[in-house]
């Protein structure tokens, strides 16, 4: 009996610790107040303008022709500062965060999905008064940027694409979020980005801790990690094939040619889907990984910057550049 005793105190300790280190761990990783997060990110360029009920968090810096950039899932606008440097002596540049992600964060509406997403942006540029653009994004913002270029062949003059991930489990059905990713809304380790940002460098001794760093904060946004789970689980990349084919405007491609999420074999296929466009330019970066923006943003800026400076990009059909 008194083995018994011991044990069931031994368990009742047990749980009771447990207990305990799930409490802390939920306390060490708890929100993040947005007002926190805008006093230690927002620059003097940053703005917030209301879209259908959304805040969205801006920066419009630069003047010349306008040019909109479209970041990554999981990423935010900072990522694009590199470009921005290279940019705004002779371009108006203009980038956001998307719902879910950065400044932003959650739509009030609880629609993450690509349709909202895109209808999102259309009315952030329309609110801005743009007539005539270019539009670029990477990853997610790639898809993006592709939906709103097919819609929009009048207005957008430009269509910059860095390893959209629009053919990345194109032909999966949705499947939902894991019911154990739920966790993640309460306990969220700086270790989670670190290895997703890892996973997807070319070359892995180029990650910063304040990259990392800065994704942690700002996936601890308040509501920002349900949001971004709600968004998982509702997105589908839809008729990519239909919709890239009525693109138009003259297209820069560019991909990490040591890319495991997209990987370069998608950069080909999908030059072969833009049958509508004036031009092509396709340039691989030799490797580079899926977070291009962050691992080589001056290289490949440079090379964004000569293809806007020029009056004729290359024709269509033409051999792909190699970088570096």
């Amino acid at each position: 009996m008194k083995v018994l005793k011991v044990l069931g105190l031994i368990g009742i300790t047990l749980l009771g610790l447990s207990v305990v280190a799930v409490l802390a761990a939920i306390w060490v990783f708890r929100d993040i107040p947005a007002e926190e997060l805008e006093a230690r990110y927002m620059s003097p360029a940053s703005r917030f303008l209301n879209v259908d009920g959304v805040r969205i968090h801006y920066r419009d810096e630069g003047s010349g022709p306008p040019i909109v950039l479209i970041h990554a899932n999981f990423a935010s606008l900072i990522g694009w500062d590199p470009w921005v440097e290279a940019l705004k002596d002779s371009y108006r540049v203009i980038r956001f965060d998307m719902t879910s992600h950065g400044l932003t964060g959650p739509d009030p509406s609880g629609d993450y999905t690509l349709p909202r997403t895109v209808e999102l942006t259309e009315r952030f540029i329309d609110a801005l008064g743009l007539e005539e653009l270019t539009i670029g994004g990477t990853s997610l913002g790639g898809t993006v940027s592709i939906h709103y270029a097919a819609s929009h062949p009048d207005r957008v003059k430009g269509l910059i694409l860095l390893s959209p991930g629009a053919l990345e489990g194109r032909e999966q059905a949705r499947r939902g979020v894991p019911k154990q990713a739920r966790v993640l809304e309460y306990i969220l380790p700086r270790a989670l980005p670190k290895y997703m940002l890892s996973s997807a460098y070319g070359d892995k001794d180029k990650l910063t801790d304040e990259v990392i760093d800065r994704w942690h904060d700002m996936w601890l946004r308040e509501g920002q990690r349900a949001a971004q789970l709600q968004r998982l689980s509702q997105y589908e990349s839809g008729d990519l094939r239909g919709i890239a084919g009525q693109v138009q405007a003259p297209t820069l491609l560019l991909w990490g040619e040591a890319n495991p999420q997209a990987r370069v074999e998608q950069a080909y296929e999908l030059e072969e889907m833009l049958t509508g466009v004036e031009s092509l330019e396709l340039i691989i970066y030799p490797g580079v990984g899926h977070m291009a923006v962050q691992e080589a943003g001056d290289e490949i800026a440079v090379d964004v910057r000569a293809w806007l400076d020029e009056d004729a990009p290359v024709e269509a059909g033409s051999e792909p550049a190699q970088a570096g």
